[in-house]
């Protein structure tokens, strides 16, 4: 990939849903539609959901600040998995990309992934 990459505290600020420069949209581009997009997003979603596990610190019994860590952070995460073609395309579009430009490449990925393992010289059983 011929792009930068942002640098950790550009990509906390991506995490958190900033922008970008635009030398880094192109990895935007690739970060919401490479193979791995799912677990980025599930990377970013922690990211956000971060500073909840600092309930830690809170007076109380252990376990109770242990469980309400653990389901905020379940709950987060499936609101945040709900939305996760929906996230991607907002961040390719605050990018600069037409919208449904990442959903597209990713099928577009998927077909080509296809074919390279069912083997593109398919011909007919005719022939």
């Amino acid at each position: 990939m011929a792009t930068e990459r942002p640098n950790p505290a550009q990509w906390v600020w991506y995490a958190y849903g900033g922008k970008l420069p635009d030398r880094c949209a192109e990895w935007v581009l690739h970060d919401v539609t490479c193979r791995t997009w799912v677990l980025r997003h599930i990377a970013r979603a922690l990211t956000q959901l971060l500073p909840f596990c600092l309930l830690v610190l809170l007076p109380g019994p252990l376990w109770i600040r242990l469980s309400s860590i653990a389901l905020g952070l379940l709950v987060g995460l499936f609101y945040s998995l709900c939305y996760v073609g929906e996230t991607a395309e907002h961040r390719a579009i605050k990018h600069g990309y037409p919208p449904g430009i990442a959903r597209e490449t990713r099928e577009l990925h998927r077909d080509v992934r296809r074919a390279a393992k069912y083997g593109i010289g398919y011909r007919p059983w005719w022939e």
